[in-house]
């Protein structure tokens, strides 16, 4: 039983009372399951996270709402599919990463239950209007930046809407620092930690002393600077995990790791050194693609969750868990409900990751290209053991002007990062696109080919006609919503 005080306009949990469970969610950026240590063939070393893969329940089938980072994260925070929610790409400049007003994320449902709610590294849903910051979204803290990406050694982020800039540090430590730092103020009463490592995103930098025995394995470097950012933010990690141990938290504290999408393995030019190739393709686990694919390489990403007093460890699961999950989950976790708000995609697996069976797997879907979403464009559907593709198509500029408006967006993606207040949202229309033809549907069998390596679509047409068109049906319905809530009319709904 959970007693309520009030503190401003946020309940605080009365201390006299059972306290219920923290949690401390860590996002990393861009990490594939080839990345870890106990999945990467000898690659990276992230002991870390490799022990708490044996402590903790290890999710086998644990998918990412899209491929890209801003509509995984919407998902992520508001249990519904990232359409419904107007983040529909990473596209900050255009205002396409931003979540709807109307939406309530677990910032806002754990503060309504009473928690200390706090997001550290990088936000991505709202980064060019004050009016989508963290501190409105339900997060009493902020500290971080919140555009896509950030230069490791010469950034800038925000404390709670306050500006600082680069002290020398390395970014990926200083958001353990500031993690640390929030667990020691909040140790005596129940909080909600969501920490984004930005790594390891691009732009690939990492210390050299952490790259060298990488370079010295005979790794090429794409991959040998990858892994050492992922190596640092192990070791970030383990700091937070023994601090929990330090301040008596580890047993009633919710540990969960996670990444947003899987591995980028090809980067913009000004995202690598001088000299560097753009290609920084390396293992992950055997699956096909990777960031930006709605096959299993873009989807599919590895999510460990350690609560010693409430889940038995060292299992593992198999059932399909999906971002849309979370939030229902961890209220159910803590025995909160969510604050209003409009219907969710997901459901409490809580019950699945203690054992349970469920009598059935919910049917799942993905869809994502950039700029206005093409329904016939790296579409994807689940339905038990059975996934259909339609596979990526090209979208193209129409015109001469088309291809520079594309161009004038990476220019301003850069020139954001190195001064946030040179960039405001672009107010032009969409380029006008040539889009393909779609290519055929494919068909697999997960259960028996993760790999995606045999398609079965013309060894099996009706079911592969009845779950085109339960996909279709679900694209139409997710494209009207969106149209609803998209940036043309974000300004009427404040």
């Amino acid at each position: 039983i959970v007693s309520l005080r009030h503190r401003g306009d946020r309940p605080i949990v009365d201390r006299c009372m059972a306290r219920p469970p923290n949690i401390l969610l860590i996002v990393a950026d861009d990490m594939g399951y080839g990345d870890f240590g106990r999945f990467g063939d000898g690659g990276p070393r992230t002991p870390a996270l490799d022990g708490l893969m044996d402590e903790g329940v290890c999710l086998r089938q644990h998918y990412s709402a899209s491929p890209v980072c801003a509509p995984a994260r919407a998902a992520l925070l508001t249990g519904r599919y990232p359409h419904r929610t107007g983040a529909i790409t990473p596209q900050e400049m255009l205002g396409l990463d931003r979540m709807h007003p109307r939406e309530v994320t677990l910032g806002d449902s754990f503060r309504h239950a009473g928690y200390a709610t706090g997001l550290i590294g990088k936000w991505h849903n709202g980064a060019l209007d004050d009016r989508f910051h963290p501190n409105r979204r339900g997060f009493d803290e902020f500290v971080g930046f919140r555009g896509g990406w950030m230069d490791y050694w010469d950034w800038w982020i925000e404390h709670n809407g306050t500006r600082s800039w680069s002290d020398g540090r390395y970014l990926t430590d200083v958001f353990t620092d500031e993690a640390v730092g929030f667990l020691r103020r909040h140790r005596s009463e129940p909080f909600l930690l969501i920490l984004c490592y930005n790594a390891p995103h691009s732009p690939l930098q990492a210390p050299d002393r952490v790259v060298e025995p990488y370079l010295e394995r005979g790794i090429a470097r794409g991959a040998a600077i990858t892994y050492a950012m992922d190596e640092v933010m192990d070791t970030g990690v383990a700091r937070l995990l023994e601090e929990l141990h330090t301040l008596g938290l580890e047993q009633d504290t919710i540990v969960m790791f996670t990444s947003d999408n899987g591995p980028a393995m090809r980067l913009r030019r000004d995202q690598v050194p001088e000299g560097m190739s753009v290609d920084v393709s390396r293992g992950n686990a055997g699956f096909r693609g990777a960031k930006g694919s709605v096959y299993e390489g873009g989807i599919r990403v590895p999510m460990v969750i350690r609560w010693p007093a409430g889940l038995e460890g060292g299992r593992t699961v198999d059932e399909l868990v999906h971002f849309t999950d979370w939030l229902p989950t961890l209220l159910g976790m803590i025995g909160a409900e969510r604050p209003g708000g409009m219907p969710l995609d997901g459901g409490d697996v809580l019950p699945l990751l203690r054992g349970e069976t469920p009598a059935e797997a919910p049917r799942r879907f993905w869809q994502w290209n950039a700029y206005s979403p093409v329904g016939a464009c790296n579409a994807a559907m689940r339905d038990g053991p059975w996934k259909l593709v339609r596979p990526q198509i090209a979208l193209r500029p129409a015109t001469p002007e088309a291809e520079a408006a594309m161009a004038r967006y990476v220019e301003r993606d850069i020139a954001y990062k190195r001064d946030p207040d040179s960039v405001v949202l672009m107010d032009e229309p969409e380029p006008e696109r040539i889009i393909a033809a779609p290519a055929p549907p494919e068909l697999y069998h997960i259960g028996e080919d993760q790999a995606e390596s045999r398609d079965l679509a013309g060894e099996n047409p009706e079911r592969v006609s009845r779950m085109l068109t339960e996909l279709e049906t679900w694209f139409d319905e997710m494209e009207s919503e969106w149209r609803q809530v998209g940036p043309q009319n974000v300004a009427a709904s404040f």
